[in-house]
C-alpha cells in the first residue's frame, strides 16, 4: 500500500469534520464528491446551496447532498459566531458590525468560526484564496497550538530511492511559510515537522536533523551558529526528540557520508526529517528533488495551528485537494 493509500486508509479509520469554503470552484466540489463517495470524512461545504446542487448536477456528481451544507448569507448561528468573532478580536479593534460582515461574506472567517466552536474538526482552501488569506483567519481565530509561536509547512518527499529517508519517504520543513526563521523558530519547526511524520507519514519514530552547508563546525558562519543554537534549543524543550545537528544533506541522509562526516551521530545516515535553515532553501530544495529527481512532492501540509487548517496551490488538481482533505483529518485525529 502506498503512502498515500495508507494516509486515506488513516483517514477513514476515524471520520473528521473537514470543511470546504470554496464550495463553488469546481476542482473542489469534484474532489468532495469524491471523498464522499470513499467515505473518507464528513465534509462542510460552505457556499449558496443553489448554486451547489445545480453545480453538482451539471458535473454529474452523485454525493454531495451527503455534505452538510452551510449558506452564509442564511445561517441561524451567523449571529452567535459573529458575537463570538468579536469577542476574540475585541482588544484588536474588532466591532461586531465588522464581525458579522466577515462571517457573512468571508467563507474562510466563517469555517474557522465553524472550527473554533467545535462544529468542525478542519479547514482547507487555497483553489481561490493566496496562503496569507487562508493563514489570516486561522491565526487570528484558532490561534498556534500550546507553546508554539510560528506557524509552518512540511513537504512529504516520496522517493523512489528507498536506501534513503523511511523506505524513500522523507518529510522536510519549512518550505511554505517562515521565510528566515530564528533559532527558536527553527527548533519549533523541528518539533512541529517530527509531530507531522507521526500523524501524516506514520513515522513511529523520526530522526530529525538540522540541515546547514556544514557538518559538526565544518565551516564557520552566523547562519551555522543559528542552526547549531537551534538544534541545542531543541534537544533542551523536547527531551523526546531524536535531533541532530547541524549536518549537511548527504551527511544526514546517507550512511556511509554520515559516519565519516559526523561518527557517532544518532541521527546521520539515517535521517527522515529535515529541517532547512530558511525558507528559501526548503522551497528551492524540494522543487529541485521534485523535478530533477523524479520524486512525489505532496503539500505544503501547515502546522503549528491549533487546529489543521491548510493551504492548497491555486494551481492544484482534484486529486490534490482529495488527498489534502485525507492529510487534514489525520492531523485532527492527533490535534484531540
Amino acid at each position: 500500500m502506498s503512502l498515500l493509500d495508507q494516509i486515506v486508509a488513516r483517514a477513514k479509520s476515524n471520520k473528521q469534520r473537514i470543511v470546504l469554503p470554496e464550495a463553488e470552484e469546481e476542482r473542489t466540489l469534484k474532489a468532495a464528491d469524491k471523498v464522499l463517495a470513499d467515505d473518507i470524512a464528513e465534509l462542510i461545504l460552505i457556499g449558496n446551496p443553489a448554486n451547489i446542487k445545480t453545480l453538482a448536477a451539471g458535473w454529474g456528481l452523485k454525493n454531495i447532498d451527503k455534505a452538510t451544507i452551510i449558506d452564509p448569507l442564511n445561517n441561524p448561528k451567523a449571529e452567535e459566531y459573529a458575537l463570538k468573532l468579536a469577542e476574540l478580536r475585541q482588544k484588536k479593534g474588532m466591532t461586531i458590525e465588522k464581525a458579522r460582515e466577515l462571517v457573512t461574506k468571508n467563507n474562510l472567517y466563517l469555517g474557522c468560526m465553524i472550527i473554533k466552536t467545535d462544529g468542525a474538526d478542519g479547514q482547507i482552501s487555497g483553489a481561490l484564496s493566496t496562503t496569507g488569506d487562508t493563514l489570516r483567519p486561522a491565526l487570528q481565530i484558532i490561534k498556534c497550538a500550546p507553546g508554539i509561536t510560528c506557524v509552518s509547512g512540511a513537504m512529504l518527499i516520496i522517493s523512489k530511492q528507498e536506501q534513503y529517508g523511511e523506505n524513500g519517504v522523507v518529510v522536510m520543513g519549512d518550505v511554505a511559510v517562515t521565510p528566515v526563521p530564528d533559532a527558536d523558530q527553527l527548533a519549533q519547526i523541528a518539533y512541529c515537522t517530527a509531530q507531522t511524520s507521526k500523524s501524516i507519514a506514520g513515522f513511529a519514530e523520526p530522526r530529525v536533523a538540522m540541515l546547514s552547508f556544514s557538518t559538526w563546525g565544518s565551516a564557520s558562519h552566523e547562519v551555522v551558529d543559528k542552526v547549531v543554537e537551534a538544534t541545542k534549543l531543541a534537544q533542551e524543550r523536547y527531551p523526546d526528540l531524536h535531533v541532530d545537528g547541524e549536518l549537511q544533506a548527504d551527511a544526514a541522509l546517507v550512511p556511509s557520508v554520515g559516519a565519516k562526516k559526523a561518527p557517532g551521530s544518532p541521527i546521520a545516515g539515517k535521517a527522515n526529517v529535515l529541517v532547512v535553515p530558511n525558507l528559501e532553501v526548503g522551497n528551492i530544495g524540494y522543487k529541485l528533488v521534485q523535478r530533477l529527481g523524479g520524486a512525489m512532492a505532496v503539500g505544503p501540509i501547515l502546522q503549528g495551528i491549533a487546529r489543521p487548517v491548510n493551504d492548497l496551490s491555486r494551481g492544484c488538481s482534484v486529486d490534490d485537494i482529495y488527498y489534502m482533505v485525507a492529510i487534514t483529518a489525520c492531523q485532527a485525529q492527533d490535534a484531540k
